[in-house]
């Protein structure tokens, strides 16, 4: 439904808000639900473009080209281009340092923004083909950069700016785990149906299971009898921590506190811990204890790059992060407020109903009713400026996960296995565990305080 009202807002082109013409044959949805749709949509164009820049085959395509400067077509030398620039990792690098900058110069004007009242309200809501064409322009004039420490300097941007959204991802995941929960466990004492009992039943046996088999595997693949202790270490720990947190999720002081509480958040968490350990440990510089250990190569060897760029590992999180930034943009509820005493990470539901105004809509005196109407005129929301923040982060955690975690111009001993992107990893999964913790455990040490 939102992407319907969405489509027909970028339809709109200039308009400050979704134009009744272009949405009178959609369903009705609301201004703000749109809007973030329309931004992920615009993140999720960027992604596939740098994603476009690391396909195989790019590299030799180019060679076709008249004006690159290694094409098998003679042009003269004063017009010819270096396109090897425009491929790689250092592409990569470019096409997201014009969508951060544009996220983050769109958080700055949006601080305190407290309704759409508000004059910057249209720059928000609207002016999408003007908005599209300044990202292309500065996309285009990003690939102009001198290399020089572009890339080096950037990189270390991108590592705090990808470190800072692994945290609002974990509060994601568990914030799903819970909201999930709670919504099965309530239609199960709501309908005191058995065929919600044994979805919760099947729903948690099935996460639980493939997590055990996930770990099985790690210890058939990535360790040995005689070596690679820190991986036993890292998958033992992990698979222990998951243990107590499970237990932690059932134990009768908590279940007073917080009687949804179960094991399918904890199934949820736990499949999520797994992942990020399976991906900690593919990152091992030990050429023995990972079996999909690539050798360095030179750093003008963009084909390698690029084949390695598209790894199991980056593709399964870029789907979880998609996931993420999606559930983040239709949220409308939030249990986040468990994690971080806050109710800033998610939206919030404002209460807003669609009522209508006069003079608002031109088609009303026909009793044809506006089909995206504007739910944000007494309060906002959603904090515009925390979710531009937001999304600045969530770009710059794309470039760091399809250029695995490396600087894009140096020479690499090894390719895919880093210390540095091990441990943001290992390290991260310690951190799910404790956010989770910590949601069972907050409305225990703060019980006067409404977690509802």
């Amino acid at each position: 439904m939102g992407l319907v009202c969405s489509t027909a807002q970028l339809a709109c082109l200039c308009g400050s808000t979704a134009c009744s013409f272009c949405c009178s044959q959609c369903p009705s949805c609301r201004n703000s639900t749109s809007t973030r749709i329309m931004y992920a949509l615009l993140l999720l164009l960027g992604t596939i473009a740098a994603c476009i820049t690391l396909a195989p085959g790019l590299q030799n395509a180019l060679k076709k080209v008249p004006f690159c400067a290694n094409s098998s077509n003679y042009v003269p030398s004063e017009v010819t281009l270096d396109c090897q620039s425009a491929v790689g990792y250092l592409a990569v690098y470019r096409i997201c340092f014009i969508l951060a900058l544009y996220f983050f110069l769109m958080s700055i004007i949006m601080i305190r923004v407290k309704s759409s009242r508000d004059p910057r309200a249209p720059i928000q809501n609207g002016f999408w083909a003007i908005k599209y064409l300044l990202i292309i322009g500065g996309i285009i004039g990003a690939f102009f950069i001198p290399e020089r420490s572009f890339g080096s300097t950037w990189m270390y941007f991108g590592m705090l700016g990808g470190f800072l959204f692994i945290i609002i991802q974990l509060i994601l995941i568990v914030d799903f785990a819970h909201s999930w929960a709670d919504a099965w466990v309530g239609n199960y004492e709501e309908t005191e149906s058995k065929g919600w009992y044994a979805a919760l039943l099947s729903a948690t046996f099935f996460n639980y299971a493939v997590a055990v088999g996930a770990v099985t595997a790690l210890f058939i693949y990535y360790t040995h009898a005689d070596s690679c202790d820190e991986n036993k270490f890292f998958i033992s720990f992990n698979l222990i921590l998951c243990v107590i947190t499970s237990i932690i999720s059932i134990l009768p002081t908590v279940q007073e506190h917080q009687p949804r509480s179960g094991l399918l958040q904890s199934s949820v968490v736990t499949l999520y811990v797994v992942y990020l350990t399976w991906s900690g440990i593919s990152n091992s510089p030990v050429r023995e204890c990972n079996p999909g250990f690539i050798p360095g190569l030179s750093s003008h060897d963009v084909a390698t790059q690029n084949r390695v760029a598209f790894d199991k590992e980056s593709i399964i999180g870029l789907i979880i992060w998609f996931s993420c930034v999606l559930y983040s943009s239709l949220r409308t509820a939030s249990k986040s407020s468990k994690i971080t005493m806050s109710e800033n990470v998610l939206v919030q539901d404002n209460g807003a109903d669609y009522t209508t105004v006069e003079g608002r809509n031109p088609d009303a005196e026909s009793g044809n009713d506006a089909k995206v109407w504007d739910n944000e005129e007494e309060k906002v929301a959603y904090n515009w400026s925390f979710f531009h923040l937001m999304f600045a982060l969530a770009t710059l955690y794309v470039m760091m996960t399809l250029t695995n975690w490396y600087k894009p111009n140096s020479t690499l001993d090894t390719l895919n296995a880093n210390n540095a992107s091990m441990w943001v990893k290992i390290i991260s999964s310690w951190m799910c565990l404790g956010l989770y913790v910590w949601s069972l455990l907050a409305p225990v040490i703060f019980p006067n305080r409404d977690f509802s």
